[in-house]
């Protein structure tokens, strides 16, 4: 008589996470983000990931100075067990300095995720956690199409408003109108 085993899987919480990283069982090289308790391999970036993360950098950075600020490949908090690291995040200057506490859901103004080859994740998983978090905006830039998914309005399941930008239009985020980017700029 063959025994069914179920496969049990162990769920982490971000001081778990954290904790893992201290004691040196997850490297500072490692890739790795927290998904609702799972530590999520990230995937390599690309040539083209790169120069539009770093297009992308360049052109918040200068237009932003002192009103944001321009966060790169860094961890956001969502809840306990979730701890994204998005490749762009344009947070809220506050009171209490980010040395002190870490970013959290209620600083991220815009999440940004570069995607190549993790397209259907980003837009699947990831934009729902950042729905789900209460995050006001989120871009998917897709690195193949060299275009820009807005994603606006969260709710539960995820965005009420998406929109696209070509690489012929412009895009600004939504907590700063005025910034306005071509998208002809993030994919030069």
């Amino acid at each position: 008589m063959a025994v069914e085993v179920g496969a049990a899987r162990r769920l982490f919480t971000r001081e778990e996470y954290h904790r893992m990283a201290e004691v040196g069982i997850l490297k500072p090289t490692d890739r790795v983000e927290l998904i609702r308790g799972e530590i999520v391999q990230m995937s390599p970036p690309g040539r083209r990931h790169v120069a539009f993360v770093d297009n992308l950098n360049q052109l918040l950075v200068m237009k932003l100075a002192g009103r944001a600020i321009v966060s790169v490949q860094n961890p956001v908090v969502l809840a306990d067990d979730t701890e994204p690291q998005p490749d762009l995040a344009i947070r809220r200057l506050r009171a209490v300095p980010y040395k002190d506490r870490e970013a959290h859901a209620d600083d991220a103004l815009l999440l940004i995720e570069v995607a190549d080859t993790s397209l259907r994740y980003d837009r699947s998983t990831k934009l729902r956690l950042y729905a789900e978090a209460g995050i006001p905006e989120s871009w998917l830039v897709d690195c193949a199409a060299e275009s820009v998914e807005i994603y606006r309005t969260p709710l539960a399941g995820g965005y009420r408003d998406v929109s696209t930008v070509t690489v012929d239009g412009t895009l600004a985020p939504l907590a700063f109108p005025d910034v306005v980017l071509r998208a002809r700029d993030i994919f030069a």
